[in-house]
């Protein structure tokens, strides 16, 4: 009996001892992943000491694995923090003051995305590297003359964070409506669909045929077939996305279109909104950034400058540039004054949609008084999609990426204005 129960006793104390260690196995496994996960608890900012320019420093609790940083734009600078797992759960930001205008997040798989937004009055070169300490990082931004910076970001391309956070609405044009000042968009699509419709698009690619718009820079490429691919594009998630709407091209293949007869084609559907598509083109090959324009008077000399390389097609019946004199524009805005301010309207969320969405370089929305817009008895606006002179944004619109991304945006403008349309024409109805 004493053989045995010291027997059993042994046995006990063996397999006490295995579950012990087991337990302080799984506590051990348990503990590495959750105080490997490293921490992004700050992000502070302050002018060098040297007075050469800026600093911005991202305090972590631990070191990542990697980072890159890029300058896509003057005022915009992007970084990338590669770990396992990052947490900004209660992260100190910066004041939107100063210099440092804002500073945004994006959480990825495997990262974390941060824009960095400057004041567009200075001009800086932005580097990056680890402080002594091995767990923060430093972006350094360096004073520099306006024309070097300019050369300098053209050599990135803009990152858009929003691919990246999930593969599969790469293109975002099922993502809910967005919200812009002054817009009504909501959910009640549904509920207004059968009211007052805004049914029909038309698309328009510039030039086309004999006219090939724009060379690239190299003779890499040309307009005509730059923008025929982002109309397609845009064509294509209208209707698939939008499929009460429908889509008419004034060209669908390389066929040359006169100008006066774009517009004509528009009004015999009887559309409610007409959209050009071109590439700009500059004589400075470092000349960037997305245009919308809508018909009308006042235009600075770059928007006048753009009317006439537009306008500048010759007729198929009369061998001449046609052209727009002020008085033929200040009878289309007396004719037409709703469209115009509707035409600007749509141009303010397309151009929204481009910097804010599809982070382009925007040059705003303007005025100037295309032929192709004047034709159409209805809302009209001109894109100018980039300058494909410019070898960086090339290589974008060229791309099958880069022509999704413009025509997407474009879709999300034109769908946002569809709902705000329609939910007006409903409570319209209801009124009456």
């Amino acid at each position: 009996m004493a053989i045995n129960s010291t027997l059993n006793s042994d046995i006990y104390r063996f397999f006490v001892r295995r579950l012990f260690l087991a337990l302080v196995f799984i506590i051990a496994i348990f503990s590495t992943s959750i105080f490997a996960q490293t921490h992004l608890y700050r992000i502070s900012k302050a002018e060098r000491s040297d007075g050469l320019g800026y600093v911005v420093r991202y305090h972590f609790s631990a070191e990542i694995d990697s980072f890159t940083v890029i300058q896509p734009a003057p005022d915009l600078i992007q970084l990338q923090f590669f770990a396992e797992s990052i947490d900004t759960t209660g992260i100190a930001l910066p004041d939107e003051e100063g210099k440092i205008q804002e500073v945004r997040l994006y959480k990825m798989d495997d990262s974390y995305g941060v824009d960095v937004y400057l004041d567009p009055d200075i001009y800086v070169k932005a580097s990056s590297y680890k402080d002594m300490n091995g767990k923060d990082i430093l972006l350094a931004l360096t004073k520099a003359d306006k024309h070097e910076v300019e050369a300098y970001s053209q050599q990135f391309l803009a990152r858009n964070w929003y691919l990246s956070v999930n593969l599969e609405n790469a293109l975002d044009v099922s993502a809910p409506v967005t919200q812009v000042a002054g817009t009504t968009g909501t959910d009640s699509y549904t509920q207004v669909k059968d009211k007052l419709k805004f049914d029909t698009i038309i698309i328009d690619p510039g030039h086309g045929g004999h006219d090939p718009g724009n060379i690239g820079y190299g003779k890499k490429s040309q307009e005509k077939d730059v923008v025929l691919s982002i109309a397609k594009k845009l064509g294509g998630y209208i209707e698939k996305n939008l499929p009460d709407v429908n889509v008419i091209y004034t060209r669908d293949d390389d066929t040359y279109v006169d100008l006066w007869e774009r517009g004509s084609t528009a009004n015999r559907a009887e559309g409610d909104l007409f959209v050009s598509i071109h590439a700009d083109g500059w004589t400075s090959p470092n000349a960037y950034g997305t245009s919308v324009f809508f018909l009308g008077l006042h235009m600075s000399k770059e928007s006048f400058d753009v009317m006439k390389r537009e306008n500048s097609v010759f007729n198929t019946h009369e061998d001449e540039i046609m052209d727009l004199t002020e008085e033929d524009l200040f009878i289309y805005e007396l004719a037409h004054s709703g469209y115009i301010a509707t035409s600007e309207r749509i141009a303010g969320m397309i151009e929204h949609q481009f910097k804010n969405r599809a982070n382009r370089r925007s040059r705003g929305v303007k005025q100037a008084g295309f032929v192709v817009l004047y034709q159409a008895a209805m809302p009209a606006i001109l894109v100018e999609t980039g300058f494909l002179t410019n070898p960086s944004e090339q290589r974008f619109l060229t791309s099958d990426y880069g022509q999704s991304i413009i025509a997407s945006a474009i879709f999300r403008a034109i769908r946002d204005y569809k709902v705000e349309y329609e939910k007006t024409q409903a409570f319209s109805s209801e009124s009456r």
